[in-house]
């Protein structure tokens, strides 16, 4: 179990555990927190999950991959080294206390 730590656009913050096994997004989706909207569900088929990840986390993360990197062009205003999609990053007891803001909207 991880705890993460999602901060709103308006930067409020909410601070909650995440299983392991399930995807940051499924955190967010699970806890009710707003500005994760996760419309494919977690199929990689659209950018509505896009988080900035915090600077401090950027290297503790595995990669993107080809398709995260495609669908993040669909994002609202990517940034090429901290956004990500939630539905690609896998909760792990190593992502305690990791970071993620979001996008003023998602598209």
């Amino acid at each position: 179990m991880a705890k993460i730590t999602y901060v709103e656009h308006n930067g409020k913050e909410h601070v909650v555990d995440v299983a392991n096994g399930l995807t940051v997004m499924e955190g967010a989706r699970d806890n009710n927190i707003p500005g994760i909207e996760a419309d494919c569900g977690g199929a990689c088929a659209c950018s509505t999950c896009h988080v900035y990840v915090d600077d401090a986390w950027v290297e503790k993360l595995p990669a993107r991959d080809a398709m995260e990197e495609d669908m993040l062009d669909f994002a609202f205003e990517p940034n090429a080294t901290t956004s990500r999609l939630t539905c690609q990053i896998k909760v792990t007891d190593a992502l305690d206390g990791l970071v993620v803001k979001m996008p003023e909207k998602q598209i």
